[in-house]
């Protein structure tokens, strides 16, 4: 039992699983192992030395939180060497060592801030240039190149390397900010990355935070939210089971009048193992379709009426306009989730498989917003 006075000194930090701390913790000893043999590889022995403090705080940003802005790679060989240069230039014309230390980490953080570096070890790497000794105080400039270059640049190999093993992303690449909503990459109430940035920089201070993750937690949030709410429906429970399907090689107008006599704007396309691989939808028989001479006019009026009142002219195999790269959910998947996949693929029909990839059936935009009157009906009925 945490007392209370030390409970409010902890700070909120989500805690992640043990894999994710064995993960990090390893990469973090990996790394500052990797630098110290490339140190011994290539420096004359008592030359200099082989690690220095701050990068062990830099393997901590760089393995144990590798989203964060703080360790790009910017970031890490931008401000380890700014504060490099800063430091030993402290040491050397200022006489006064508190002075001089001061100096140099107050000088450090507003060159950061400047060159948009910001990386706290560097604030220890302008210091230890500074108090760290006559094994520092004798490299001169040469600190900057050894152990501040060399060594941030071997870390960020290894981390790069370590990282992207073990599924993390790194280096995250920044993406253009564009205030477009877009399908599935926005939230509840219309956010975006650009709304995120603008949030953050009315703050007018530092958040370690990427507002690109902050986007994406904030759609894993609306995905959680929604989920809780259904309570927890599934993909099974709200798909049309009875669900038509063609092949590749059936007709365009087969096909045509499967769509016809089912009522539906969507069909999905299977192999021999109902495996899907494709979907057709009356859009694609409009815009994609090759009809034959009975078929004159223009616009969309024409091929409309062509296909209500005879399918006749129609031409083609379904593989032929078929939407190849389909997204399908498996039957536990959470409905939340399949409102998501809609919103990302701009499609209204979603197909359904089992376990073992195989269609099982669709669920429909109506499907969701069925679920969704459901729900507001019930919290509304709990509410009065």
């Amino acid at each position: 039992m945490v007392p209370p006075l030390l409970n409010r000194l902890l700070p909120h930090v989500v805690s992640v699983s043990p894999l994710e701390r064995l993960r990090a913790a390893g990469g973090a000893a990996i790394g500052i192992l990797f630098v110290g043999i490339i140190g011994m590889l290539t420096l004359p022995i008592g030359s200099g030395p082989l690690l220095i403090a701050p990068l062990g705080a830099s393997a901590v940003l760089l393995f144990a939180v590798p989203a964060s802005p703080l360790a790009q790679p910017w970031p890490v060989l931008g401000g380890n060497v700014i504060a490099a240069l800063v430091g030993v230039s402290s040491g050397l014309f200022v006489a006064d060592v508190p002075t001089a230390a001061a100096l140099a980490v107050g000088v450090t953080i507003g060159l950061l801030l400047t060159f948009r570096c910001l990386h706290p070890p560097s604030g220890a790497v302008a210091l230890t240039a500074v108090v760290g000794g006559p094994a520092i105080h004798d490299l001169g400039y040469w600190y900057v190149l050894w152990p501040v270059l060399a060594g941030s640049f071997s870390l960020l190999i290894a981390a790069a390397a370590y990282n992207r093993l073990t599924g993390k992303v790194y280096p995250h690449a920044a993406q253009p900010l564009s205030p477009v909503v877009s399908a599935g990459r926005s939230g509840g109430f219309g956010v975006t990355v650009a709304d995120l940035t603008t949030a953050i920089r009315e703050r007018d201070e530092i958040v370690p935070v990427d507002p690109q993750d902050l986007e994406d937690v904030l759609q894993r949030a609306e995905i959680l939210a929604f989920n809780r709410r259904s309570g927890g429906v599934v993909a099974a429970a709200v798909m049309s089971q009875d669900v038509a399907s063609v092949r590749p090689a059936t007709s365009l107008r087969v096909t045509l009048k499967l769509l016809r006599s089912n009522g539906v704007k969507a069909i999905p396309v299977v192999n021999d193992d109902r495996r899907v691989v494709g979907i057709v939808t009356q859009t694609d028989i409009l815009d994609k379709a090759e009809w034959g001479p009975m078929a004159t006019g223009s616009g969309r009026g024409w091929p409309l009426r062509s296909a209500a009142n005879s399918d006749s002219p129609l031409r083609g195999k379904a593989r032929d306009i078929m939407t190849s790269d389909v997204r399908c959910v498996l039957i536990s998947t959470p409905i939340a989730r399949v409102a998501q996949v809609m919103a990302e693929t701009g499609h209204h029909h979603v197909p359904v498989v089992d376990s073992e990839g195989k269609l099982a059936g669709m669920v429909t935009q109506s499907d969701i917003v069925t679920v969704l009157f459901n729900v507001n009906k019930l919290e509304l009925a709990r509410s009065a």
